[in-house]
């Protein structure tokens, strides 16, 4: 009979850990220690708890008895023991290539094609950097096998299990581990022909414009490269100088035109808004002459017509003999810009593992499913779909069930800009998302629904109402835990079980209670964000891009929340949004926005979601169609026979397909 032991992961969260601050109760507990073992060692001197994943036997004990929930014990097949691809330590994540059964081949690494765009979807920490490095050569896959000399770091114990540990394979060893494979030949390429590669991220820019005089900048970058918020901090100087040191391949002014860029080119990088700083980032990866391009999330801060132009971009690199490889968290641009898709799944934070090369439609799908049929997999208990969406606005037409409000006809002059907002209306139980391209001021419209900003002229008095907003860009100011900041600022709704249960659980708020504030990630702070703004009592909710940082998975639990929220309590929500498919699964009306950005631009009045997205997509030039398994929207192929049939039609939006 075949062994069927179970490989044990032992994941010590290095945020979490304080020995000082405990009394060691993981120790204390482990019924392999009380034997005389060392499982689990943690001394005064101690960072964090060590724990020897040969020794554990998976009772969990030490799961439960951690004060601050930093252990994680897994439980994984023997089969992705031996097809580890890479681990970072003891203790540490690990990216996982299981074997393909039919032909025993290791080919569970993304595979990249010449001429194609490879696509990954997966959660966040599920590996997706980690694999962009191994593809990009920064980092050599070492097959699970840590180097000898990062024990001499470790405890005692560790330094006796030595011989559990080898010496990093040689990429002699990690050619034959990928035989048979097109990763054998793209590695191969890479060592003899020295392919080169570019991330468009923010390390980009470190490897580009490295900066000498601030080092642990150049290590923040590598960890979070999304941030491009964070790029002035360690470049000065003009958009061009850096447009001109980088066009190796002389297309500077048709990238400049293509990703609207040539306004900004005389302009500081300080200067610049996230959007513009995104457009740069891409560009100045387009530019370089190289054989291998990385996009780390490129739709970032644009809206959904800069990021249709962006992906035209980044195809545009498709060469016989180049690879592009794109990481993107909303799906209608994945599924808009790439030949075949990788979905990545595993436990956040522990371990990843990839599946086989899918098409795009399928990919997206088994994403959304959290089901492999190839494996016969379920990697997530719950699947995604979007019927709800498209008909919820039809249960807000009985005028008696709920209140109905009205805002005036507004206009607002900010320099040189101007906005005109056209008086609507709107019912509690409803959200109204604003559809516009960056500049055209929906941002300035939710500041006078709130009271922040007064508008020039009014037809009349703007309703006051309560409101509660959850502003574009999050800055952590506040000096303690995410639990003191939910008792100060939402103490009565914190403490409701209602609320608890439909907002904070889903939203994964109790695990990042006991953190500080100013040590969260982007997504954590959009997180606690939203939390926050839908805790505070009030009768609209403005919420501006919530999925802002946030994975695909982690975007429509976010959208379940906020309608579900807005539902049961019969609230109104105005939400900006630039995800597509987000955007229509939250809308029960739509205000679209027209006219020149930031130059003169006019609000309409709210209108039904299909009246409002032919108006929104007609200004695009793009058509949608609905996926018949889960009803997304997708974006047809630009020219391809469903898009011209649909533009003929006059139908830009379908709400069933």
């Amino acid at each position: 009979m075949a062994d069927q032991r179970l490989t044990r992961i032992a994941i010590v969260n290095q945020d979490r850990c304080k020995p000082k601050k405990c009394r060691q109760e993981c120790k204390k507990s482990c019924p392999v220690v009380k034997t005389g073992k060392l499982c689990i060692e943690v001394t005064a001197a101690s960072k964090i708890a060590s724990i020897s994943e040969e020794l554990c036997i998976g009772c969990g004990i030490c799961v439960k008895k951690c004060p601050f929930g930093a252990i994680e014990i897994i439980n994984l097949p023997k089969d992705l023991d031996k097809d580890t691809t890479h681990r970072y330590g003891p203790n540490t994540f690990k990216l996982h290539s299981q074997s393909n059964m039919v032909n025993n081949v290791n080919d569970r690494m993304p595979v990249p094609r010449p001429g194609q765009v490879l696509g990954l979807v997966g959660s966040n920490g599920i590996g997706k950097s980690t694999a962009l490095q191994v593809l990009a050569g920064k980092l050599k896959p070492n097959l699970g096998r840590f180097t000898i000399t990062c024990l001499l770091k470790l405890l005692l114990f560790y330094i006796a299990a030595r011989l559990f540990f080898q010496n990093p394979p040689s990429w002699e060893e990690i050619l034959t581990y990928f035989r048979g494979s097109e990763l054998q030949n793209y590695f191969t390429r890479m060592l003899e022909d020295n392919l080169k590669a570019v991330y468009c991220s923010l390390s980009s820019f470190v490897d580009i414009f490295p900066p000498s005089n601030n080092q642990s900048f150049v290590k923040q970058a590598m960890i979070k490269p999304q941030y491009v918020y964070h790029i002035p901090k360690a470049h000065k100087g003009l958009v061009e100088g850096y447009m001109d040191k980088n066009n190796e391949r002389g297309n500077k002014a048709e990238v400049c035109d293509d990703l609207e860029l040539n306004d900004v080119l005389d302009r500081n990088l300080e200067d610049l808004s996230g959007g513009e700083l995104q457009r740069f980032a891409i560009a100045a990866v387009v530019m370089r002459e190289v054989d291998v391009y990385i996009f780390d999330e490129p739709s970032s801060y644009l809206d959904v017509k800069q990021r249709l132009k962006a992906a035209k971009v980044i195809r545009s690199l498709l060469r016989p003999d180049s690879y592009v490889i794109v990481v993107e968290h909303d799906l209608s641009v994945l599924d808009y810009l790439s030949d075949f898709i990788c979905c990545l799944y595993g436990k956040p934070g522990a371990y990843g593992v990839v599946t086989l090369p899918f098409s795009v439609r399928e990919g997206i799908n088994i994403f959304l499913a959290g089901f492999v049929p190839t494996e016969n997999l379920r990697f997530r208990d719950d699947s995604f779909t979007f019927r709800i969406g498209e008909t919820a606005q039809e249960s807000y037409m009985d005028e008696g069930a709920y209140s109905r409000h009205r805002y005036p006809t507004m206009t607002k002059t900010r320099g040189k800009f101007s906005l005109r907002v056209m008086g609507g209306e709107f019912t509690d139980s409803q959200i109204i998302v604003l559809l516009g391209e960056n500049g055209t001021g929906k941002t300035t419209f939710v500041d006078m629904l709130a009271g922040k900003v007064k508008p020039d002229e009014s037809e009349d008095d703007i309703p006051e109402l309560f409101v509660s907003p959850k502003p574009q860009r999050i800055v952590a100011k506040y000096p303690h835990s995410v639990r003191h900041l939910l008792h100060e600022k939402i103490r009565d709704a914190y403490m409701h079980p209602q609320f608890v249960s439909d907002v904070v659980k889903p939203l994964q708020i109790e695990q990042l209670m006991d953190q500080q504030v100013q040590h969260l990630s982007g997504g954590e702070l959009q997180r606690v964000a939203l939390c926050l703004c839908l805790g505070k009592p009030a009768d609209i909710y403005l919420i501006d891009e919530p999925s802002a940082y946030l994975d695909s998975e982690q975007r429509i639990a976010a959208a379940k929340v906020i309608k579900r929220f807005i539902l049961h309590s019969k609230k109104t929500a105005f939400v900006v949004e630039h995800d597509f498919i987000m955007a229509t699964y939250l809308a029960d009306r739509v205000i679209v926005y027209e006219g020149k950005p930031s130059v003169d631009c006019i609000a309409n009045a709210p209108q039904s979601l299909l009246t409002g997205m032919n108006l929104f997509l007609s200004h695009l030039g793009i058509t949608v169609r609905r996926d018949p398994t889960n009803y997304r929207p997708r974006i047809n192929k630009f020219d391809s026979t469903k898009d011209r049939d649909q533009k003929l039609a006059g139908a830009y939006y379908y709400l069933d397909d």
